[in-house]
């Protein structure tokens, strides 16, 4: 078995550029790969635990069924955790003669299966598969939000900053820490804002509470915010209590869509949180904001973006709402501008953090790996294995260009009224 195996694995990378390390379930090593010299050593090594792993590589090639053995532990990582998943490409990529074709299906036909169906998260996290076209009712929003976002107060602040900001920060080199450049993040969107004293904030999706605390501290707002995630709503409480700002914070369990009043509030911020609303239901978001929002108010609208239009079914959209996140969904920077430009929005300020989330990106996989013991106390190994690889392909995503970040500032239309100056000079003193 331990020959088949060796022998399958050297025609599937016969053809790898690089040098790869791979053991076998028992022990036996293999030096893998045509660049770099029989004596370069490899970045990483890649273990497969079982006879079973071996086969999962070659029968369809599918990166989803490599994700959930390496969910499992068939196949575990030792090394530089971004080169090995630069392997995906080249399964995919791969072309074999019809020789060699046939001789690794006849090697693969040799060893056994992998294991039964994958439990490697619960049965609680199998409930959300296949049910995406629910996702974006009010109890399926819910329920999507649970599934991401209620995992453990704990086993995010492992890895998030201090302040346990989940989205993008802003770098002003690329040296700075995390814990400065989510400060300087959350700064930023204040002097977008041009919040001043005394004006009402609305921070629409506002996590453990970081952006509304910030605000009311440093440029003395009364904010709200609300969150779907009843472990977040308790965090962020406690933190305004100890911040002893009760009388001009809050925070609620709340849909967007059950926000109720009209032209309540100076300012609006929604970071990380229109990605999961559903492109079918941006109208009615957007719409929801343009409502609350006084004439001439402004809007901070900050989120993921697709390089492509819609959200079809491809490999990465598949894994996300699979195993991360059910209903997310992501469009092209243009059709959310245009959508949000049909609910009557002037856009005032775009602008691109790509390579900022692609470096924040990198910050947590690199603090959850430190953190992984601590992180077993909280969630599984299946469920940290899920959050590091999904951060991680998140970030050679962002990298390559295939995802974005965009903060879009607009602001309510009043008879050409503006509050903005003339100048950006505000955004970066």
């Amino acid at each position: 078995m331990v020959e088949a195996a060796s022998d399958l694995l050297k025609r599937l990378f016969r053809g790898f550029k690089g040098r790869l390390a791979m053991r076998l379930w028992n022990g036996t090593p293999l030096k893998l790969g045509s660049t770099g010299g029989e004596d370069a050593e490899p970045p990483f090594t890649l273990v497969c635990r079982s006879p079973g792993a071996v086969r999962t590589m070659v029968v369809g090639r599918d990166p989803l069924r490599l994700a959930e053995a390496y969910f499992r532990d068939d196949i575990d990582i030792e090394g530089d955790f971004f080169a090995a998943l630069g392997l995906k490409d080249h399964l995919h990529a791969i072309r074999l003669s019809l020789r060699d074709r046939l001789g690794a299906l006849l090697s693969a036909m040799r060893l056994p299966a992998a294991g039964g169906s994958c439990v490697w998260a619960g049965a609680e996290r199998s409930l959300l598969r296949g049910r995406n076209e629910q996702a974006h009712s009010k109890t399926g929003s819910r329920e999507a939000i649970a599934f991401h976002y209620d995992v453990s107060n704990e086993f995010y602040a492992l890895w998030l900053d201090e302040a346990m900001v989940y989205s993008c920060a802003y770098f002003e080199q690329p040296s700075d820490d995390l814990e400065r450049a989510q400060q300087a993040k959350l700064d930023h969107i204040c002097r977008k804002l041009l919040l001043q004293p005394g004006e009402r904030l609305l921070d629409i999706g506002c996590g453990w509470g970081a952006l509304v605390i910030h605000a009311a501290t440093h440029y003395g707002v009364r904010a709200h915010g609300i969150t779907l995630s009843r472990h977040q709503l308790e965090l962020a409480r406690q933190r305004i209590a100890q911040a002893g700002l009760q009388e001009r914070v809050t925070v609620d369990l709340c849909d967007y869509r059950d926000l109720p009043g009209e032209s309540l509030y100076d300012k609006v911020s929604s970071v990380g949180m229109f990605e999961h609303v559903g492109l079918n239901n941006l109208p009615v978001y957007f719409a929801a904001v343009h409502r609350l929002l006084k004439p001439a108010g402004l809007f901070l609208n900050h989120g993921i973006t697709h390089d492509v239009e819609g959200w079809s079914k491809t490999l990465s959209t598949e894994f996300i709402n699979h195993y991360v996140f059910p209903g997310g969904q992501l469009d092209t920077i243009s059709n959310i501008q245009r959508v949000m430009e049909r609910e009557r929005f002037e856009i005032a300020d775009v602008e691109a953090l790509r390579h900022h989330y692609a470096l924040t990106l990198r910050h947590w996989v690199s603090r959850l790996e430190r953190h992984h013991t601590q992180a077993l106390e909280y969630v599984s190994e299946s469920t940290y294995r899920v959050w590091r690889l999904y951060m991680a392909v998140c970030a050679l995503e962002f990298e390559s260009g295939g995802i974005g970040v965009y903060q879009v500032l607009a602001s309510k239309r009043d008879a050409g009224r503006t509050s903005l100056p003339l100048t950006r000079r505000h955004m970066y003193p």
